[in-house]
């Protein structure tokens, strides 16, 4: 079998594949060049460079796998590949300790003014008094979001002997402690550190959730890092807290827009400490991640499962036909119980019912765990890597099958334990149309591919309406709403389809209605 190596691939992932396999090395390729000499090969390995598009897909008659020497995969058309049966894998895990140390050297840094009394030695100056810094020992880190850097960060800071506290609303106590960090809410932890760190994914709801009304309750004092992603810290509000002492100081690698100018508005303001994304920029780093995917891409050509796969894990063809429709659903389900759950989830219990049952379910259930890490991972979260990423936050999945379904032809009921509570939501298809049909015990007919504003609440007049009308206000679209009830009289769950984000505090005043038991948004676009 032939492999194709473009990009500047690391020699040491190359030299582990020329055991066994023919490989072409070509560090600069032509899109069209690609285009004449895809048809050769059956493994192909990029990096950024390389746009692997459906065309260059189209006409790889013998590629089985693309392997992308990194975490992003923009430049490859993944549901192309799919359809094809290609295997597309990354290398997510190659720079995690890269990104962890440039994490520890920019929080070094900070505290001991390094960079400027650098740049003012080499100007001939000598101001030993004016750039006093402060130990990180005894002081305490706060971390916002522990994945796997976010918890490789507090180990070397606990080695520093400093105190850590962590926010993430989706790590439980066990995982926690096993970790030697406490967990506090996000208000505690901001509240509480004298240094802290940014470890989430950007999403609509981790976007500026660091703005200056958060510096603001923060100790005076403290000093900000962000290795992770740009936008999560408001820069605007970063550059006015320090120029006015609210914040002592920041590190920031990753930036809104990249690269940067000079007319961004943290370029220039004495206590912040800028580098261009350099994360993941060691050498290390880049053999790695060329190592990895060398490695997934040998595993692949010889039919073994590959771990690090960004699209599905490969089922026989018979078995692909029965589950394709469902698992849109069960990815659904999966991040309808995270997006109505209060607390960590310790426990996931997948149900299914009816004709469904007597196949194989195992992909169906990792797409409902899949849907539910989707939007509360930094980590790119995929079909193979699902099952252990929730292994690693000790939540524990189960799989149970009935042969009766009593009103549907097939049902797929997720029922989880989260902040000591029990959360059930169930679905099943229409047609080829997924549909929520049951939330806890209320009765529904939802289509679970936008957002939705769910919120139990007492059946009597005029509460529907109140929450129409102050949404309306805010110029917030309804376009479904359904109602269901239970056996318990005078109890409904309405859950409203809405066009628009609904931001927190308006949530906030949607849960003070009176009669409204609660008020959860689940955004499917974060899926």
């Amino acid at each position: 079998m032939k492999v194709l190596a473009a990009d500047g691939i690391s020699p040491k992932g190359i030299a582990l594949l020329q055991k066994e396999f023919e490989v072409d090395v070509r560090d600069k390729i032509s899109a069209e060049e690609l285009l004449s000499i895809i048809p050769e090969y059956d493994a192909l390995l990029v990096r950024s460079a390389s746009k692997v598009t459906a065309e260059v897909i189209g006409r790889a008659v013998r590629l089985k796998i693309i392997g992308r020497a990194g975490v992003g995969v923009d430049n490859i058309d993944i549901p192309a590949a799919t359809a094809k049966g290609i295997i597309v894998i990354n290398s997510p895990g190659g720079n995690t300790i890269a990104a962890t140390e440039h994490t520890m050297a920019m929080m070094l840094a900070l505290s001991r003014n390094i960079p400027i009394a650098n740049e003012t030695m080499q100007k001939g100056e000598w101001n030993r008094k004016k750039y006093v810094g402060v130990e990180l020992r005894g002081k305490t880190l706060g971390v916002i979001g522990m994945g796997r850097i976010g918890a490789g960060v507090a180990k070397r800071a606990m080695a520093f002997d400093m105190d850590v506290i962590a926010y993430d609303p989706y790590i439980n106590e066990e995982r926690a402690k096993s970790l030697g960090v406490t967990i506090g809410t996000f208000g505690e932890v901001i509240e509480q550190a004298d240094f802290i760190t940014v470890h989430m994914p950007l999403t609509k709801e981790t976007k500026g959730m660091i703005s200056l009304a958060e510096m603001k309750r923060m100790k005076k004092g403290v000093r900000l890092i962000n290795c992770a992603r740009g936008g999560i810290i408001v820069e605007e509000d970063l550059a006015e807290a320090v120029k006015s002492g609210i914040v002592a100081g920041a590190a920031i690698d990753v930036f809104t827009s990249e690269p940067v100018g000079l007319d961004h508005p943290l370029v220039g303001v004495p206590g912040i400490i800028l580098t261009p994304h350099l994360g993941a920029s060691t050498v290390e780093a880049q053999i790695g991640v060329s190592v990895d995917v060398a490695e997934g891409v040998h595993a692949a050509l010889h039919g073994e499962p590959v771990a690090t796969a960004v699209n599905m894990a490969p089922v026989s063809r018979e078995v692909m036909r029965v589950i394709a429709p469902y698992l849109t659903l069960a990815e659904r389900l999966g991040g309808m119980v995270v997006g109505m759950a209060d607390g960590a989830i310790e426990e996931v219990e997948v149900t299914y019912k009816g004709e469904i049952m007597e196949v194989s379910t195992g992909l169906l259930t990792t797409a409902v765990v899949k849907g539910m890490l989707n939007p509360i991972l930094e980590d790119t979260v995929n079909y193979v890597n699902a099952p252990s990423l929730a292994k690693d936050r000790g939540i524990t999945v189960t799989e149970r099958k009935q042969k009766e379904s009593k009103h549907y032809e097939s049902l797929i009921s997720v029922r989880i334990k989260a902040g000591g509570k029990d959360l059930t939501v169930a679905g099943t298809l229409f047609g080829t149309e997924g549909r929520i049909v049951r939330i806890n015990k209320f009765r529904v007919d939802v289509d679970p591919h936008a957002r939705l504003l769910v919120c139990p609440h007492t059946n009597r007049p005029g509460i529907i309406g109140a929450v129409g009308t102050l949404l309306g206000r805010a110029n917030i679209n309804i376009s479904g709403m359904q109602v269901g009830r239970t056996e318990i009289e005078g109890t409904n769950i309405m859950v409203l389809t809405i066009d628009h984000d609904i931001p927190g505090d308006m949530l906030e005043k949607v849960k003070a209605i009176d009669g409204i038991f609660g008020a959860k948004l689940v955004n499917f676009y974060a899926i």
